[in-house]
């Protein structure tokens, strides 16, 4: 095997088929954190615009909105609650008790959840 990336072993080039395409490119992680509201629109394939969730401070339950207190815990990773990042599964703590988070806030741009007993 070749230690020189990019080559063959005879030494010859690898030619690249074609570059990217503008909706092949790699997206950022998208890091939804408690705090002002902060989101952003980008233009996806097919013309279609998505909306990206940065900063939130409040989840919708049942209708009503409702203002995060703060982030209780995340059963997919412990360390993120600590630094109060919103995910799926997320338990907060608001002022009509705790609720868990049902959507992916990074990519809806809104924080669904249904109350926990």
């Amino acid at each position: 095997m070749s230690t020189r990336t990019g080559r063959k072993i005879t030494g010859g080039r690898y030619i690249v088929r074609r570059k990217k395409k503008l909706y092949e490119r790699k997206g950022q992680p998208r890091i939804v954190k408690l705090g002002e509201e902060k989101r952003k629109t980008m233009r996806v394939r097919g013309g279609n615009i998505k909306s990206f969730f940065f900063r939130g401070k409040f989840v919708n339950v049942s209708g009503k909105k409702i203002e995060i207190k703060n982030v209780l815990e995340t059963p997919s990773n412990r360390f993120l609650a600590r630094q109060n990042i919103i995910t799926k599964g997320t338990i907060v703590q608001t002022d009509s008790g705790k609720v868990r988070i049902t959507n992916r806030p990074s990519q809806e741009g809104v924080i669904n959840g249904v109350f926990v007993k």
